[in-house]
């Protein structure tokens, strides 16, 4: 899979790959916040190809030259800057030879329920399965729906309907809860700190201007860092939402490092009861994660249609990952909000009803 990334994709670099330090980023971005930009093109400028100033994110993102793009970790870490992350989804890293969902029988459908709890999901999207459509919530803020072949492929990407299968999750366990969603990982299962972030800044903003209360954000990618530290931006934007509780996936690799924002202490890292999930002292909760089935939306192949004309079916799928235990516990959270709990006071009970320690 990195092999394929190298080759197709050139926008990303492995840095120390198989090593204790090994991470994906976006090769020859820097991050830099506003009051450090000013010393950071003075130190840099002989590598900076361009910088583009900060907007309503508040950072600054420099792009060097090309010959050094390659060096973007070594050079961020010599002088005290970010590179910028790559956050991957996490299905992506199950080591299996079926990664994407398979067929399966329908389950019930979510009962026709309004519950004055919102949970905002930051994925894919969202598509108009039967689930979703016809739900007063559904296109309230506007609609993102999924991008199924973003290549023009004439086939499915490999995580194309992971936000849909995400948000069937959390409706099949919390019926009444109202979603919004917010596209900020591709159909092959890629982001980055500043698409994280901004997403992230955007659904908080867009509650703001509604008049709504989050609840409850769910993030299903992360990232490892270089250091081991969470990325300054993500932390940033994770810190302001204190009124909320945040619930993300611990990843499938099988590993102990700390993978963001999942690792953060504010956020509940959501483990699924497999070998393939994250583990260590970070991870807070651990739900089911293997064969979960949830709606879905499939590409029907058609030669030359447009990205995002293409005609769809929906139904149902299998599919295992953290990214699907993690709905399964934010769903706790929103009934536990609904029954009289603060978001922060849901996350604790939520947390130590699916301890790692209970699930043994």
């Amino acid at each position: 899979m990195v092999g394929g990334w190298r080759s197709e994709r050139p926008d990303l670099v492995l840095h120390d790959s198989g090593g204790p330090a090994e991470c994906l980023v976006r090769s020859g971005e820097l991050l830099v916040f506003p009051d450090e930009l000013p010393r950071a093109v003075d130190r840099l400028g002989r590598w900076i190809d361009r910088v583009d100033e900060p907007r309503d994110l508040g950072v600054a993102r420099i792009r060097l030259r090309p010959d050094e793009r390659g060096q973007c970790v070594r050079i961020a870490q010599d002088h005290g800057y970010a590179p910028n992350n790559v956050h991957v989804g996490s299905p992506i890293m199950i080591g299996t030879a079926r990664p994407v969902p398979t067929g399966a029988e329908p389950p019930e459908p979510p009962r026709r329920e309004r519950w004055d709890v919102t949970a905002a999901v930051l994925d894919t999207g969202l598509d108009p399965h039967p689930w979703f459509a016809g739900r007063r919530w559904f296109a309230e803020w506007g609609h993102s729906p999924e991008v199924l072949d973003a290549d023009g492929r004439a086939g499915q990407d490999r995580q194309a309907g992971h936000g849909t299968f995400v948000a069937g999750v959390l409706l099949q366990h919390a019926p009444g809860v109202v979603i919004r969603h917010h596209r900020v990982l591709s159909s092959l299962g890629l982001s980055d700190d500043v698409t994280v972030a901004t997403g992230l800044r955007r659904i908080r903003a867009q509650a703001a201007e509604h008049g709504e209360r989050l609840h409850v954000v769910v993030l299903t990618a992360g990232c490892h860092t270089v250091d081991d530290r969470c990325p300054p931006l993500l932390r940033s934007e994770i810190s302001a939402f204190p009124d909320a509780a945040v619930v993300a996936a611990a990843g499938n690799g099988g590993t102990s490092r700390p993978l963001w924002p999942a690792a953060l202490p504010e956020v509940l890292a959501v483990g699924a009861d497999a070998s393939f999930s994250n583990h260590g002292p970070w991870v807070d909760a651990v739900a089911p994660g293997v064969d979960v089935v949830s709606s879905h939306v499939r590409l029907v192949p058609s030669l030359g249609a447009p990205v995002g004309t293409e005609s769809r079916e929906y139904g149902y799928a299998r599919w295992s990952g953290t990214s699907f235990a993690a709905p399964r516990v934010a769903a706790r959270v929103a009934h536990l909000v609904r029954e009289g709990r603060t978001p922060r006071q849901a996350r604790d009970e939520a947390a130590a009803e699916f301890s790692p320690i209970r699930s043994r």
